[in-house]
């Protein structure tokens, strides 16, 4: 596995089939582009012909913290320590910063514990109908 923290070369076909698993409203490949390059930092996992098995995003001041907004790793590459190895690195990058928060479902929460990371109380707003990133009007 080739992991890379630039999008030099990448492409939205490399980003094809299988993101956004369970979404009711997926991002097209164009639009994961796009969020993938609207974040403070981004790790890939790819395979030796470029083709994107798993990512991991940041979004940071650069200051004092960072939010963790997604981790995935297509199914037919999970298992084999992509998630682990994506979330290591990234945590690795923003060592430096005094707080690194994310939000997950429940289920995850042991993952993420093995990281150091650790529950803690929050509050969060979804909409739902804007899972796939187009624009709306406001």
């Amino acid at each position: 596995m080739i992991y890379a923290e630039s999008l030099e070369k990448i492409t939205s076909d490399h980003l094809c089939g299988g993101f956004f698993a369970g979404w009711p409203h997926p991002p097209s490949p164009a639009d994961h582009l796009r969020l993938l390059q609207g974040s403070s930092a981004v790790i890939l996992a790819c395979t030796g012909s470029g083709q994107v098995v798993g990512y991991i995003t940041a979004i940071s001041d650069g200051v004092s913290c960072a939010y963790l907004p997604h981790l995935e790793v297509l199914s037919e590459y999970q298992g084999q320590g992509i998630g682990s190895e994506l979330v290591r690195r990234m945590l690795e990058r923003l060592d430096r910063l005094y707080m690194i928060d994310l939000v997950c479902d429940e289920s995850l929460i042991p993952f993420y514990e093995r990281f150091g990371l650790r529950p803690m109380r929050g509050m969060a707003l979804r909409h739902y109908d804007r899972q796939d990133c187009s624009s709306r009007p406001a």
